[in-house]
């Protein structure tokens, strides 16, 4: 296997000095590159730059899907990165049961990251076999609705409150000439908004029932078909979108071109780059109003074996850096994101932050499907709802029976 022998190499050659980081530059690959995101990642960069080493910023656009396949080959080809991101989950699995990543177990120890890194499953989902691989630094849910005021008050009708709500406004919005719902046509889009819908319309244990046990019935049952018919009207209420990327989707609801997005809370970056307030410019929906949910998800630094002493202490000193309070808090205001300490002070979130930091405090929380659910299974979910809503002509009834065979093999 090509990624074990890779291993065997490194192996050899790999110290794993854990000192005091002295300054040198050290690549940083990750797919923060809208607006807002750039904001963010900006943050980090000055944080570990005051270190006395460099961020040597390798963006690479086209987001996780586009990103993680570059991510993965240089590593397994030999020309690793200094830190790459990935979300917390499986995403990594490989590489790490490989050994070709770092692991960080002593440094989280030391600055006692199991006390501080709340909740406790985005550690749980940075450790295999009982090591710590991975770097948590925000919660990002995907668990939100993300409405235009001004689109509403154009079409006449009231914000809505609720999913339902939602799709009995469209007729209302298309007649202004206003796209109801925009979805982006990356996979993942689509493919998250489902989930979404899933846990809104269905409830949480069916949500883990059908992703974390795997249950084939459920998947092909009743209260599935309920969300697929959501789904279906997403699908129709969707048309005329014509945007690839997330952030264009997202600018779709700013300027008023859409009612509405299912997006994680990384499209509050976005908001706030164009300068609208969360209350007054714009609405937020966790759970779509139905179920107050928020999926504990979210974003990772992992740390690829390096040969070189120097880069290796930088990465300690980087590792170290992202789970600092300050860093956690300037960053995570940027984002849109929550951060994974819960004693930071942020009390100049905005109301949608301040509305997940609420249901987070109350433990009405899920796991993100990158947690339960292998990159390859995950792929193929992809791949159908990518599917579902670039073609009207798969039934809601047929679309769920792949769905189910999926969760049938999925690991």
């Amino acid at each position: 296997m090509k990624l074990r022998s890779m291993a065997a190499v490194l192996a050899a050659t790999v110290a794993l000095p854990f000192g005091v980081a002295s300054a040198t530059d050290l690549e940083v690959t990750h797919w923060w590159t809208s607006g807002g995101e750039a904001a963010a990642v900006a943050e980090f960069a000055k944080a570990f730059d005051a270190t006395g080493n460099k961020w040597v910023d390798g963006a690479i656009a086209g987001s996780g899907g586009t990103a993680r396949p570059i991510m993965v080959s240089r590593i397994t080809g030999g020309d690793p990165m200094g830190a790459t991101q990935f979300n917390h989950g499986r995403q990594a699995e490989e590489l790490v049961q490989s050994g070709l990543m770092r692991d960080l177990t002593d440094l989280a120890t030391r600055e006692n990251w199991k006390e501080i890194v709340k909740p406790a499953s985005l550690l749980e989902s940075c450790t295999i076999e009982g090591k710590i691989y991975c770097a948590p630094v925000n919660i990002h849910s995907w668990q939100w609705l993300w409405l235009s005021n001004a689109a509403f008050k154009q079409a006449g009708v009231p914000v809505p409150k609720n999913w339902d709500e939602f799709v009995a406004a469209a007729p209302a919005l298309e007649k202004a000439g206003i796209v109801p719902l925009a979805v982006g046509g990356q996979p993942w889009q689509a493919s998250g908004a489902f989930d979404v819908l899933m846990v809104a319309i269905a409830g949480k244990d069916t949500f883990e029932k059908v992703f974390a046990q795997k249950d084939e019935e459920v998947a092909a049952g009743p209260e599935i078909a309920k969300v697929f018919k959501a789904a279906d009207n997403a699908r129709r209420m969707s048309k005329g979108s014509n945007v690839q990327d997330w952030n264009q989707a997202t600018n779709l609801v700013i300027t008023g071109k859409a009612g509405g997005q299912i997006m994680g809370d990384w499209a509050q970056g976005e908001f706030q780059l164009a300068g609208q307030k969360a209350g007054v410019d714009y609405t937020c929906l966790p759970g779509l109003g139905v179920n107050e949910v928020i999926s504990t998800g979210g974003d990772a630094f992992y740390f690829p074996l390096l040969e070189d002493e120097e880069k290796s202490k930088a990465q300690e000193a980087l590792a170290s850096t992202l789970l600092k309070p300050e860093t956690q808090v300037a960053f995570n205001l940027k984002k849109g994101s929550l951060p994974v300490r819960g004693d930071v002070d942020l009390a100049t979130a905005n109301d949608c932050m301040k509305k997940g930091l609420d249901i987070l405090a109350k433990g009405n929380v899920i796991q993100s499907t990158d947690q339960l659910l292998s990159q390859d299974s995950q792929k193929q979910k992809e791949d159908l709802f990518s599917e579902f809503f670039a073609n009207p002509s798969i039934t809601p009834e047929d679309a769920q029976k792949r769905f189910a065979e999926i969760i049938a093999a999925a690991d």
